[in-house]
């Protein structure tokens, strides 16, 4: 177990006042097995009129802002402190009619996967399909020359990131698959769906995570990780057994370690941290900040 100190700071400005919609707030992490959340403080100028909370479709935990009155600037600042439990790679166990690729899910479990089973994505030329497929190569060492399932997946995780460049993007939204496997770049939420609609091609289910990724090299040590000061992505898989088991393509993590996950979902545009609206001229927009910070405390 290690503990987690989470500061999220998103910052909205603009030239002259401006008045506020509704904001959705996807900030505050759902306590579980591998998480639990010691505490949490959300702090937002200018001051809201009311904040309600909801658990949206995938039980994320949800805060609703509504506002009155004008201002040039807006500031969401979410504080946490967690306790995480990760999954150790590669200790996990797939039952063993899921342990060698292909296999089928169970007749009751199929039903609930739904949608996380089916691409999302066009790929008129198959060049995902055909990319996904590259990691399916026999295993010597698995039953009748199959490739082990935890194999293949770590092929794939490990193929994108010694594959592919990383680039923060600033702009709204996510690079298509098709896209990101062309450019071989993108920040951490194209990798992340890339990956997504590379298992969904191969019948396996995925959903998209957002949360945040502790670097050790905040904390003095040497550093190894790409993507944090700013909100992070990763992809979850289904795996009978284990579970939705924690793969990050950006930097090679399988299991969860160093991953404070906040919330899942069917496809990224589902699991943005902060949205909403403003109403105002165009040109009084000057521009959104985020900044990050997660520090190991003892």
């Amino acid at each position: 177990m290690q503990t987690f100190g989470i500061r999220h700071v998103t910052t909205y400005r603009y030239a002259n006042p401006v008045t506020f919609g509704d904001h959705r707030l996807m900030v505050r992490p759902r306590g579980s097995h591998d998480m639990k959340l010691r505490s949490s403080t959300l702090t937002i100028s200018p001051p809201p009129t009311s904040v309600r909370w909801l658990h949206d479709v995938f039980g994320n935990s949800i805060a609703v802002a509504s506002f009155e009155g004008s201002a040039t600037e807006l500031s969401v600042i979410s504080e946490l402190t967690v306790e995480h439990y990760p999954l150790e790679e590669p200790d996990y166990t797939v039952e063993g009619f899921a342990r060698t690729y292909p296999f089928s899910y169970a007749a009751e479990e199929a039903p609930d996967l739904g949608r996380t089973m089916l691409r999302h994505y066009p790929d008129p030329e198959h060049k995902v399909d055909e990319w996904a497929k590259t990691f399916v190569l026999p295993d010597a060492q698995a039953d009748g020359g199959l490739v082990e399932t935890r194999t293949m997946l770590e092929r794939m995780t490990m193929g994108i990131k010694e594959g592919f460049t990383y680039a923060a993007r600033d702009a709204e939204g996510t690079q298509s698959p098709v896209e990101t496997l062309e450019t071989r770049s993108g920040s951490c939420r194209d990798f992340a769906l890339l990956m997504m609609e590379a298992v969904r091609s191969l019948g396996l289910a995925a959903r998209f995570v957002s949360g945040y990724l502790y670097d050790p090299a905040v904390d003095g040590a040497e550093a190894g990780t790409v993507g944090a000061g700013a909100t992070h992505a990763w992809v979850q898989v289904y795996l009978p057994g284990a579970g939705w088991v924690e793969f990050d393509p950006t930097n090679g993590i399988i299991g969860g370690k160093h991953l404070l996950r906040v919330a899942v979902s069917r496809d990224p545009s589902q699991a943005i941290p902060v949205s909403g609206s403003w109403f105002g001229a165009p040109a009084d927009f000057l521009g959104m900040t985020v900044e990050v910070s997660v520090t190991a405390n003892p």
